[in-house]
Formats: C-alpha cells, sequence, structure tokens
C-alpha cells in the first residue's frame, strides 16, 4: 500500500491530494470516457493560499488518478472556482476538427489595502482530454461593475434555447447570464432577494433540470447555493437548494422552497455541484461536495495534506408526503470496493453486537434496516474513550450524527455536537446507510431523503462497532456490513 494510504486521517475511498491544501471541487465534466474532478488548490501550503485548479480523473468515480495542475495564477489574478463543459458544436471556435473542453472560471485579483479584490469570469480551453489548457487571449469575459463578490460561474448548454447559460453568485444572490458562445453574455436575471437563507455570503451555484419520481414528462429545475460561514452561527458554511421552473432566463420559485431546505445536515458538504456532460444513456445527475466546513477548514488535524471530497452521489427528486424533496444515493460503483464482513436478518441488538465483538474496521459500509418507530443506531470508529454515534430517535422521527466524542476536536470550539435531520415518513420500516472513513462519516436514511455527512478525527486504534436499540431484544430486519477496499491502481497512486 502507498505512503499516502497509510496516512492516518486520508480516506481510503475519498478523493484527496497527494499534498497540500485543497477546497471546493471544480469544472466536473465527463469526457471520452473519464470523470474529470478540478478543484481548488494551494499547492503551496496547507490552508487558502495562492489558488489554483488541482486536476483528477476517475473512470469509475472510486479510484482517482491525480494529475498535474491544470490552471495557475496569472497577471489577472488567482483561479477561483467554476466549471467545465463540453464544446460539442465548436461555439467558441477554439476547437475544428473535434470537440473540446471549455472552463470558465474566477480570476480574483487582490488589490492594495483598503481596496476589495477584483473577481471577473474568465476562459480556458483543452484540446487533449484535459491534460493542458490554454487561457483565452480575451479574458476576462465577464465583468461586473458594483458586485465585490462575483464568482463561481456555472454553465450548461440550454437545448431549448440553444445558448449557454451561466449561474453566478453575486454576493446574496445569484445572477442569470446567456450566451452563444461562452465569450458574449448577456444579463437575463437575478435571483434570491427575501428568500433562502441569508446567514453568510452565496456562493458555488448550480442549476438543472431532474425528472420527478423518475418520470421524464415531469420535471422541475433545481437550484443548488452554497452560504459562507458566518461567525455568528455555529453552524458554519451550508447548501441549500430550491426547486421551480426555468425558462432559459429566469428562475421561478415554487411553494416547496419558501422554507430553506438543507441538502445535507452534517457540517462538512460544501460548495459542491454536479457533473456536466453525463451520457444520455446513463442519465444520472452526478455530484461531489467538499467535505468541510470554513468555520474550522484551515484548522483541521493534517499531515502532508488537508482537504477531501465526499463520495459521488446521484441526485434525484421525489415526491413525498405531497412535497418534492431532493434526494442522495451513493452513486453505485462505490459497490465495486465492497468485501462482505456481515449479513445477518431478523437478529436482536444483542446476538449482532455478540458477532461485531470481532470485527475491526476503518473504512466500511453499513445498511441496515429496523422497524419504524424504533430508536436504533450504531456507534462507529469505537476506541477506549472515543466513539461516532449514529442513530434514528424513533419518537421524534429524526436522524442524527453525534460526534462529541468522536476523536480530536480542539481545533475549534464549536466541532463538538449532535447534527439531525427530519425525517418523512415512508413505509413501516426506516434504513440507514452509514459509510466510515479515516475521518470521515456519511450518512444516508429513509432511501437518502435526509443526510448527514460529518468529519472525525479518531485514533488509529479506534476501529470497534456496536449497535444499540431501546433494549437488547430489539430486532433489526437486516444488517450488513462491508470493508471498503481501494483497488490496487488507487494504492499506486
Amino acid at each position: 500500500m502507498s505512503t499516502i494510504a497509510k496516512q492516518n486521517y486520508r480516506g481510503l475511498y475519498h478523493f484527496s491530494p497527494k499534498e497540500k491544501w485543497m477546497n471546493d471541487p471544480n469544472g466536473m465534466v465527463y469526457f471520452e470516457g473519464e470523470y474529470h474532478l478540478f478543484f481548488q488548490h494551494h499547492p503551496g501550503g496547507m490552508t487558502m493560499g495562492a489558488m489554483h485548479w488541482g486536476h483528477a480523473v476517475s473512470k469509475d468515480l472510486v479510484t482517482w488518478e491525480e494529475l498535474p495542475i491544470a490552471l495557475a495564477p496569472d497577471e489577472l489574478g488567482m483561479i477561483f472556482s467554476g466549471s467545465a463543459a463540453v464544446d460539442w458544436n465548436n461555439t467558441t471556435g477554439f476547437f475544428k476538427d473535434k470537440p473540446g473542453l471549455v472552463a470558465i472560471f474566477t480570476h480574483h485579483l487582490d488589490m492594495p489595502e483598503g481596496k476589495p479584490a477584483i473577481q471577473r469570469q474568465s476562459l480556458a480551453y483543452s484540446k487533449d482530454n484535459g491534460r493542458t489548457w490554454t487561457k483565452y487571449e480575451g479574458n476576462p469575459v465577464l465583468e461586473h461593475d458594483t458586485f465585490i463578490d462575483f464568482r463561481d460561474p456555472k454553465v450548461f448548454w440550454n437545448k431549448d434555447t440553444n445558448k449557454w447559460v451561466m449561474i453566478v453568485a453575486c454576493g446574496q444572490t445569484v445572477c442569470l447570464y446567456h450566451s452563444p458562445d461562452l465569450m458574449n453574455w448577456t444579463f437575463a436575471s437575478e435571483f434570491g432577494e427575501g428568500i433562502g437563507s441569508h446567514d453568510g455570503v452565496w456562493e458555488c451555484p448550480d442549476l438543472f433540470p431532474l425528472a420527478i419520481d423518475g418520470d421524464p414528462s415531469n420535471t422541475k429545475w433545481v437550484m443548488l447555493v452554497s452560504i459562507g460561514a458566518d461567525p455568528a452561527f455555529v453552524e458554519g458554511s451550508r447548501t441549500q437548494y430550491f426547486t421551480g421552473d426555468f425558462d432559459g432566463e429566469v428562475f421561478t420559485p415554487d411553494e416547496d422552497s419558501i422554507k430553506v431546505r438543507w441538502l445535507d445536515y452534517g457540517r462538512d458538504n460544501y460548495a459542491g455541484v454536479s457533473w456536466s456532460d453525463i451520457p444520455a444513456e446513463d442519465g444520472r445527475r452526478l455530484f461531489i461536495g467538499w467535505m468541510s466546513n470554513w468555520m474550522y477548514a484551515n484548522k483541521t488535524p493534517a499531515e502532508e495534506f488537508r482537504g477531501e471530497m465526499t463520495i459521488a452521489r446521484e441526485l434525484q427528486l421525489e415526491s413525498r408526503q405531497g412535497e418534492i424533496f431532493l434526494v442522495q444515493k451513493p452513486v453505485q460503483e462505490l459497490e465495486s470496493a465492497r468485501v462482505q464482513v456481515l449479513s445477518v436478518k431478523e437478529a436482536t441488538v444483542q446476538e449482532i453486537n455478540t458477532l461485531l465483538k470481532e470485527i475491526h474496521l476503518e473504512s466500511y459500509e453499513i445498511i441496515a434496516e429496523f422497524t419504524r418507530g424504533k430508536s436504533v443506531g450504531f456507534k462507529v470508529r469505537v476506541g477506549s474513550d472515543e466513539q461516532t454515534v449514529i442513530g434514528i430517535n424513533g419518537e421524534t422521527e429524526e436522524l442524527y450524527v453525534d460526534r462529541k466524542a468522536s476523536g480530536q476536536h480542539d481545533f475549534h470550539e464549536h466541532f463538538l455536537g449532535s447534527h439531525s435531520a427530519t425525517l418523512e415518513a415512508l413505509g413501516e420500516s426506516n434504513d440507514l446507510r452509514i459509510y466510515v472513513d479515516r475521518s470521515s462519516v456519511e450518512v444516508f436514511s429513509n432511501r437518502g431523503q435526509a443526510v448527514i455527512s460529518d468529519l472525525i478525527f479518531p485514533g488509529l486504534e479506534s476501529k470497534g462497532i456496536a449497535v444499540f436499540g431501546e433494549n437488547e431484544n430489539d430486532l433489526l430486519i437486516s444488517l450488513d456490513i462491508y470493508e471498503l477496499t481501494p483497488s490496487a491502481e488507487q494504492d499506486k497512486n
């Protein structure tokens, strides 16, 4: 196994850079058999600094190959967040013989003390599957006279209008633009005033259509907006979502969007956006987020590197109890990393704990089903004085993750805590799908309606697992535990 994989807090099946700092995922695009993941990267330090675009590729969304840095700062500034897409029809004129990749990103230029930074949108393109990039000589392609925060462009081709659409963060709102060629942009509309959470600056937006309950004749548009950390709010940075209609220029939210809805009820899934150009025959909307929180991101325990991504997830819209929910499901490709450790049906808490005494793991998946109304859960990464508690409160119908005894925590006063999400009724049983890795837990319940993603920093020897219920005779309908192991290819990185 590689030296990288042996580091205490580097996840076995979560992407992290070989060294130094990483934050937001950028430029996610699928092209010629590869999933591209670019990311905010400071190759010169362990905290945010001179931002570049790092680069990794995968053929299966599980194992990743890190490639050389894609974009580096220049006279226009640092390379902040943005997106990428395939220019299939050569609307830009950059490509003659075959389609290529275009990245659109924020150039961030720091100014002399007392003056705000300048943020503008720029282009780069690649003719060799993202291995090398050429910055457009006409950069920047979009500026704004009044917005101090004007960043994180996400672009997509709108087949209904035959135009490119950009959604970009503008402080406490997002703005929508359209263009025939990614270079010449026309303002369309602004969204966000008087709706959603404004507990921090709006960042990293995304906009895409999804079928409701898998019916392609019944769709809604989904808007994701991340909000940055504010010292006044102990939750820190989080991501919200809106549902509604989009006519090519204006996004109109529906009634379900009147209340604030969080994509993830944990503290460590931020700045996530979806992949562009997933083939129609696949049809999924795939998502990944940065697994940290600006409240403490620069202070988390680290050696050699700092920052990792969540697992890749599929986003879907489902109607439940008369409301439309954005649900998240781990990508099916993760099942290729499974090695089954335990499988039981109709077993009591006591019987399962007897079996679990012999099992010690650090990177694994738990799938459990039990009768609705019962309080059931798991203790993971258990050591002599450490544990992370994950469960469902049967009385209040809430999913929760309690990391108050999860390991190292003294780097920030608000890291300790318990995070919860309300479950919507779904049949006669509840389910838990838990992904545990060296420094994280990601919990999906009620078939992905409630999700909690949290960092944890347990000791090397904290590898125990236990189940708990209201009493030792409570029955679990089923329980499966899989060790998740990286492939030989990943170990070589």
